[in-house]
């Protein structure tokens, strides 16, 4: 995962149950990619949540992109 993106992906257990949030904020990596993914644009969803950023947004379908090339074993 690029490095920078990367950082911004963060993973607390005492924090959301320990999912990905973005930068330590109690916004889920998941709620952001739902959103986009019921087709509300980044800007609409940068100014529900004026903390984040673009990059925020970037970086949570940067780690899905990886999350979904994960090869797993069918048992």
């Amino acid at each position: 995962m690029n490095t920078v993106l990367h950082q911004r992906i963060t993973f607390n257990p005492r924090q959301c149950g320990g999912r990905p949030c973005i930068r330590g904020m109690r916004i889920r990596v998941t709620d952001i990619l739902e959103m986009l993914a019921q087709g509300v644009a980044a800007d609409e969803i940068l100014a529900d949540f004026p903390d984040l950023e673009p990059e925020d947004i970037s970086a949570c379908l940067h780690y899905a992109a990886k999350r979904a090339d994960i090869a797993r074993l069918a048992a």
